[in-house]
Formats: structure tokens, C-alpha cells, sequence
């Protein structure tokens, strides 16, 4: 009999270790949201590939084309600027079933080619063949960062405070929305089907917090802060607390885990595809973080924990404390 297959994290072990560790112009292999090469100088190039499968990662049914374009692009470019990096070409890979309509295919062009050049980022190549039955596609996005602003998972400090960028669980809720065939023209679940069809990178929030030098550690959330900061805090040898009540739950968050009679922080806390940042940075640049973000950019970041000794993370809800450590989405979970 065949060994279970293992979890996501045990796999991506296995290949590391049969991967040569970083030597001569790779400063960062596997294990963050990047590979980090240098250029030459203090430049250096910061490289991410996803892929998005059909049935697993989108469903045709309701993910329009242009859209999911605009997705397949923003999955990479969050990555890119969770490492503070700024994005400037891309690869593009297509796996075509036979009978997809030459007019997807264009549409799905449009939005991929339009969420780029917002991004200012230019299409140098990839490939494409015919698949089996199931579209694939899987995006290559190189950047470039200075090496003083380049940020990794493994900078976490104890006493550090724990920020994200904006509202958590919107995509895991837009899509049980999706799934329910519940999507209409009323705006609170347009939001939320929107946060999950088509997210918007931070590539302007990244860099900025990278070149003030505030932030110790930074990535990205794509699989629920629960598994997200778990993978920072095994990074940096610490452990972390987040605080229930500081987590950003949005009105339309509430109101549809209340219509699916589900519980709004597990969306938060599990559900996936946020591409909000995640990061730490000492107790006293609160007040400085703050004002850059709001005078930059007009918004607002939540603070939501702390990092501590230790290791794992804790949910303090109330006079509770839980072990929340993985338990975000997995793609091997049984």
C-alpha cells in the first residue's frame, strides 16, 4: 500500500532538501515568498511562480475571463511586493483544453495584460500547449529590490507588534458566495465576490514599507493568517499571539458569515486568497507606520498581535488561548 500522501509543508521540505542551499549570486532559495539573486551592486532581483488550476483554484462557472486574468497577474505581484520588491516583467505558461473558446482566450488576455501595466510590469515570453481537459496556468514575475529594503520572513523579533494590511476572510467568503450562486447586484456581496475574483496587490504598500526600514519581517497572505504566520514565525524562531478583537472584520464579512450561519473570524483566520501583507515591526514605530501609510497612500493598517518567545501561534480571545499553528488552507489536506 501506498504512504498517505504528505501535507504541503512536507513536501515542499522534501524538495528543499534535495535543493543545493543559497550559494554565490542566490542570497534566498526556497523557503519565502521570493527567491532573492543578486544583480550586481546592492540591486537585486526577486523571482515568484504560481500556478492556478482549474476546479482547484477557479471554477469557469462563474470566473469571468478577465478577471481571472487579473488574478492569475495579482497572485505573483503580491508576491513581489511582500518582499518589498518592485515588479517589471513576467512569463507567461498555458495549458489550453481543445474546445476553450478563441474568445475566452482573448478576454483572458485583456485582464491579464491590463492588471501588468498598472503595474508597469512588461510580458517577455512563456509557453503554451494543449492540455488534457483542464486549463492551467502558471505565471512567472520577476522584480527588482535594494538589498538594504529587501524583506524576508526570518527578521521577527520578540516584542515585535504583528500588522496587516487590510480586512481578512472577504475572499473566503466571496467565494462561498460563489459557490452558492448567490452573486447579484447587491453591493454587500459584490465586495466580498470581489476580494475572492479579483484581488488587489499591494504593490504600492510593499516597497514603501520596505524602504522606511520600519518592518523586521513581511509576506504575504494567500493562505490564511493562521498557516501565514505560522510559516513566519517557524522562519524567525519565534512565536506569536494575535488578538481576536484586533483582527479587521469587515461589515459585509459579518453579514454574509451570518447568511451561511458560519463564524466570521474562522474565514479570517482560515480562509485563503486575502493577498493582504503581513508583517512586524517594533512597538515603537506604530505611530510613524501609521502616518507614512495614511499620508501616502490615504488608508488605514490594523495591528493584530504580537510576536513572542517561543514558537507557533496563539489566538487570545477574550480569557482563551488556542493553537492556531497550520491551520489555514493546505492543498494536500485530506
Amino acid at each position: 500500500m501506498m504512504p498517505p500522501t504528505r501535507n504541503e509543508r512536507e513536501i515542499i521540505r522534501a524538495i528543499r532538501a534535495q535543493s543545493p542551499v543559497e550559494t554565490g549570486s542566490v542570497l534566498k532559495g526556497i523557503g519565502d515568498d521570493c527567491a532573492v539573486l543578486r544583480l550586481d551592486g546592492r540591486r537585486l532581483q526577486v523571482l515568484t511562480v504560481d500556478t492556478l488550476i482549474e476546479s482547484v483554484h477557479f471554477d469557469l462557472g462563474w470566473h469571468p475571463p478577465d478577471l481571472l486574468g487579473r488574478k492569475a497577474a495579482a497572485v505573483n505581484l503580491s508576491d513581489i511586493a511582500a518582499m518589498g520588491g518592485k515588479p517589471g516583467f513576467a512569463l507567461l505558461s498555458l495549458a489550453v483544453p481543445p474546445n476553450l473558446a478563441a474568445q475566452w482566450l482573448d478576454r483572458f488576455m485583456s485582464g491579464f495584460m491590463e492588471a501588468l501595466a498598472a503595474a508597469q510590469v512588461v510580458l517577455v515570453g512563456g509557453d503554451t500547449v494543449q492540455s488534457g481537459g483542464q486549463l492551467s496556468l502558471s505565471v512567472t514575475v520577476g522584480g527588482e529590490v535594494d538589498e538594504g529594503d529587501v524583506l524576508y520572513r526570518s527578521g521577527a523579533q520578540v516584542g515585535d507588534l504583528i500588522w496587516v494590511s487590510g480586512p481578512l476572510g472577504e475572499a473566503a467568503a466571496g467565494l462561498a458566495i460563489c459557490r452558492e450562486g448567490k452573486v447579484a447586484d447587491d453591493p454587500v456581496w459584490q465586495q466580498l465576490v470581489k476580494a475572492h475574483l479579483d484581488p488587489e496587490p499591494e504593490v504600492e504598500l510593499g516597497p514603501l514599507l520596505a524602504e522606511s526600514g520600519y518592518p523586521h519581517a513581511m509576506m504575504d497572505l494567500s493562505d490564511g493568517i493562521a498557516t501565514d504566520l505560522a510559516h513566519l514565525c517557524e522562519a524567525s524562531g519565534v512565536g506569536a499571539e494575535l488578538v481576536a478583537e484586533q483582527l479587521p472584520l469587515s461589515e459585509p464579512l459579518r453579514a454574509a458569515a451570518g447568511r451561511f450561519k458560519c463564524a466570521a473570524l474562522d474565514w479570517a483566520l482560515r480562509g485563503g486568497e486575502d493577498y493582504r501583507l503581513l508583517f512586524t515591526a517594533p512597538a515603537e514605530a506604530t505611530l510613524p507606520i501609521e502616518n507614512l501609510v495614511a499620508e501616502r497612500l490615504g488608508r488605514e493598517i490594523f495591528c493584530v498581535g504580537r510576536i513572542v518567545e517561543g514558537s507557533g501561534v496563539a489566538l487570545c480571545d477574550g480569557s482563551s488561548r488556542r493553537d492556531i499553528s497550520y491551520q489555514g488552507y493546505d492543498h494536500f489536506a485530506s
